[in-house]
């Protein structure tokens, strides 16, 4: 069976789910495509930042609610452990497990007309003939397709030869934990080379992990089997999660003619924050956009272009993180800005970003990263 429609979203995460919703609003045919049953689990510290949750609401009309966010102002930055210092209040960071988060967003996505056509697997995309076979026997065609399908992408592979380049890529381990009465985020600035660990409470649980440069990280089991015994947590630490991250090395080429990658696929990742979830709901109502107009003018193969012109800003914010990631992890100057955020923990603030959404709103959608790397220079020129 044959089936045509104006846009095909592969991969149902946040990403997709927003390039769905928006090309429903935009009064687009719109399938959405996914190998998974929703709820399913997904390695994510479930972070949403103030930008994130503007996205949340401008997109799929969401508020930021107790039932499916625990909310926290406090940062506690660490080293190995060692206390380096607090930030009590801080901007608001809104945490979430993706396996609800992901599910309410692609339920608003379906309940705004996208076709949902899940679980399924596609066994090859054809972008000459703009056509997708799926295992199930069916054939989606598309005006434009939207590769949201993750950090391995599938479209990324037939487009580019391979999802990822594996000497930039990073890498995390995650568990889930019991829940504990306090609320304060903790990063710990030493717990992996070149990546950090993390401690994000949760409604029902704590999320443990540590990430970094795949690379540079041979003994990443060991880093986190010390920074979960830091946490009490060794022993009673359920199964652990690993996943392949983007780590910045975004794809400045997110496609080709009709077919577009967003979020993770597209490697929309902050190399300093690990921040994607916000990236990924912009990325995708971008390429929805974009996929609008490209059809809109009969020229389907115009929406790569217009996607490239959309994506410009978070383009030069993440080159601008990745070159303030070089600063904080980098083995000439690590050291060094441990001892800055010990001296001035607010620093910490500033360079994870997590209140990036003021700065945002402040710089009219200039790129954050300027601002934090400015920091960091006056501060360094200081020591």
């Amino acid at each position: 069976m044959q089936q045509d429609f104006d846009v095909v979203v592969l991969g149902a995460g946040p990403a997709g789910s927003a390039a769905a919703m928006t090309a429903r609003r935009l009064g687009l045919g719109t399938a959405l495509i996914d190998r998974a049953t929703f709820p399913r689990d997904k390695l994510c510290g479930g972070g949403v930042t103030g930008r994130a949750a503007r996205q949340l609401r401008e997109i799929f009309g969401k508020e930021i609610d107790a039932g499916l966010f625990l909310t926290s102002r406090r940062v506690r930055f660490t080293a190995a452990g060692r206390l380096l210092g607090h930030v009590d209040p801080a901007p608001a960071l809104h945490l979430t497990m993706r396996r609800t988060f992901d599910d309410t967003l692609q339920r608003a996505a379906v309940a705004a007309g996208a076709e949902p056509v899940l679980p399924t697997r596609v066994t090859a995309i054809d972008a000459a003939a703009r056509e997708l076979r799926l295992a199930c026997g069916r054939r989606l065609r598309y005006g434009v397709l939207i590769g949201a399908d993750g950090v391995n992408s599938q479209v990324a592979r037939t487009l580019f030869g391979r999802a990822f380049n594996p000497e930039t890529i990073a890498f995390a381990l995650e568990v889930e934990a019991p829940a504990t009465a306090d609320d304060t985020v903790e990063i710990d600035l030493d717990a992996a080379p070149w990546g950090y660990g993390w401690a994000f409470p949760k409604p029902d649980s704590l999320t443990l992990g540590v990430g970094g440069i795949h690379r540079a990280n041979p003994r990443l089991k060991a880093n986190l089997a010390a920074y979960l015994d830091r946490h009490g947590a060794g022993a009673e630490a359920p199964g652990c999660k690993g996943q392949f991250l983007p780590a910045g090395d975004f794809r400045s080429r997110p496609g080709r003619a009709s077919v577009l990658l967003a979020g993770d696929a597209a490697g929309l990742v902050d190399p300093m924050t690990g921040e994607g979830i916000g990236h990924a709901m912009l990325s995708g109502a971008l390429a929805a956009r974009a996929a609008a107009r490209a059809l809109g003018e009969g020229a389907a193969d115009a929406a790569l272009g217009h996607y490239r012109t959309a994506l410009a800003p978070l383009h030069a914010e993440l080159r601008m993180a990745r070159t303030l990631q070089r600063v904080l992890f980098g083995p000439l100057t690590h050291d060094m800005m441990l001892r800055i955020v010990a001296a001035r923990p607010s620093m910490g603030k500033t360079a994870f970003a997590i209140n990036i959404a003021e700065h945002m709103a402040a710089t009219n959608n200039e790129p954050v990263a300027v601002f934090s790397l400015e920091m960091s220079r006056q501060q360094l020129a200081q020591r």
